[in-house]
């Protein structure tokens, strides 16, 4: 009986403008980066708790004085709690908080040695550290591409920009890992970050000046006002 050859995975219409898209946000931002002020993995791990439903330029604030403070996961673990959540206060959430980085060192030190890990199975297994905490650890301190981050932006974005339909931060994350490539993982969440803050804001994205405004597929599109001189715009 002859075999049966398996059809050719259909093609996917949508990859060239994803590529084109890609590559002009790559071009708008090539220096993008954490905005999380840190030293070391324990930092910004840290500082990664602290971001939970807080500005980074707020965690920043505090965090220069707390890494002067808490230099190591015994510090935090031995540190009083009430303490802790007073230098966190301004955060929000910062008694959940304080006893995520507290109970997250005391894991460091009893079972790591009082290192932060370089794995997603081992990070996640840390009080409070969820996979996107883990992907930004593994992503900016050791370089690792396990998935991609999924905040507040790149969820708003990849949905606006149609590189999902996905109403959940684990399906997002999904679809972005199977469309983009690895290699794209770390620096693209990065990218849509800062192009959230900046260009497409949540509020009112400015669409007049957006670099990647003509591969860009939202139905609510705000070209109320012409593009300044000089905007960078996607072939």
């Amino acid at each position: 009986m002859p075999r049966r050859l398996r059809p050719p995975p259909a093609a996917d219409p949508d990859a060239p403008r994803r590529g084109r898209l890609y590559r002009a946000l790559e071009r708008a931002y090539p220096d993008a980066q954490c905005a999380l002020r840190h030293r070391n993995p324990l930092e910004l791990l840290v500082a990664t708790i602290l971001s939970a439903q807080c500005t980074d330029e707020r965690v920043n604030l505090v965090t220069r004085r707390l890494f002067e403070t808490y230099r190591s996961p015994e510090d935090y673990a031995r540190a009083s709690v009430e303490a802790l959540e007073q230098e966190i206060r301004s955060t929000g959430f910062f008694r959940s908080k304080a006893r995520s980085i507290q109970a997250a060192c005391r894991t460091l030190v009893e079972r790591f040695g009082g290192r932060v890990p370089a794995t997603m199975a081992e990070l996640v297994e840390l009080h409070g550290v969820a996979r996107k905490t883990a992907n930004v650890v593994l992503g900016v301190a050791f370089g690792r591409a396990e998935g991609v981050v999924v905040d507040t932006h790149v969820f708003r974005l990849a949905r606006r920009l149609g590189l999902t339909r996905s109403d959940t931060p684990e399906k997002v994350e999904q679809d972005l890992m199977r469309t983009v490539p690895r290699s794209r993982w770390i620096s693209l969440s990065h990218q849509l970050i800062h192009h959230g803050r900046r260009v497409c804001k949540a509020r009112r994205p400015l669409c007049a000046v957006c670099p990647v405004e003509t591969l860009c597929c939202a139905p609510d599109k705000a070209l109320a006002f012409a593009p300044s001189p000089g905007a960078r715009r996607a072939p």
